[in-house]
């Protein structure tokens, strides 16, 4: 049985799936994503209602950019939508929104939309829905890196500071530009794959994982409940013992 004072802070989702899903019921991809976004929706609420903190999930990685020009630009109309269906009730429910990875160069009218997002809902203190857009973790410790290094060089830090696992922390996308975002607790794949795929490596570290068959489109509040419940299940030692 799912113990309610005992849900992780800190989950993450990797959202697989959606393709196949599509293919299956014989409907375009983008059909897929849709119906993915919908499952998200539903996750971000269900999020909400069990008391976690800090809901993040990988929405389009920097290697999404691969796909065909009409999926991607599928996924981007989608973000409108989610925005502009959503916003209200996610403000309404005290969610606040926070992007990680460099959301600019997406289209303008996502841009837009997620700023919009930002705006709307960065007073709020319930659920913070990271959403993890043009992101990829291996350009992030990249640029994390870069930006010391430029700090150091303009004297915003002291040229002769120790770089440290903390310091780097500090410079991620989970950390003081998004209120420095704890690591995550449990991060769950949907689809069947088992693997990162270039998310959050820096903060994954520690994490549980928890794998799944079910698509994406397909995975459910109820599927989510397991999931927590099996990570409760689960010692967590970090390195020693107990």
């Amino acid at each position: 049985m799912l113990d309610r004072e005992k849900i992780p802070a800190h989950i993450a989702i990797i959202m697989d799936g959606n393709g196949r899903w599509a293919k299956a019921k014989g409907v375009p991809r983008v059909a897929g994503h849709n119906a993915g976004m919908m499952a998200m929706k539903e996750i971000v609420k269900a999020s909400s209602q069990l008391g976690v903190k800090y809901l993040t999930v990988y929405a389009f990685s920097t290697e999404n950019w691969k796909r065909s020009a009409e999926e991607v630009g599928g996924i981007f109309k989608l973000v409108v939508k989610y925005v502009n269906s959503e916003l209200a009730e996610l403000h309404e429910n005290n969610v606040r929104v926070k992007i990680l990875g460099d959301y600019t160069q997406v289209p303008k009218a996502a841009v837009d939309s997620l700023e919009k997002s930002l705006e709307t809902t960065k007073d709020n203190t319930g659920l913070q829905f990271n959403i993890a857009l043009n992101y990829g973790s291996r350009a992030e410790i990249v640029r994390a890196v870069n930006l010391i290094e430029k700090d150091r060089k303009t004297g915003v830090l002291d040229p002769d500071m120790e770089i440290t696992e903390e310091l780097i922390s500090r410079y991620l996308y989970t950390g003081v530009e998004n209120g420095n975002i704890p690591d995550p607790d449990l991060i769950i794949r949907t689809s069947g794959e088992e693997r990162l795929s270039n998310f959050l490596l820096w903060q994954s570290a520690y994490s549980e994982f928890g794998f799944t068959d079910v698509l994406w489109p397909d995975f459910t509040p109820a599927e989510f409940e397991r999931m927590i419940e099996a990570y409760q299940n689960r010692e967590r030692r970090f390195g020693g013992r107990k």
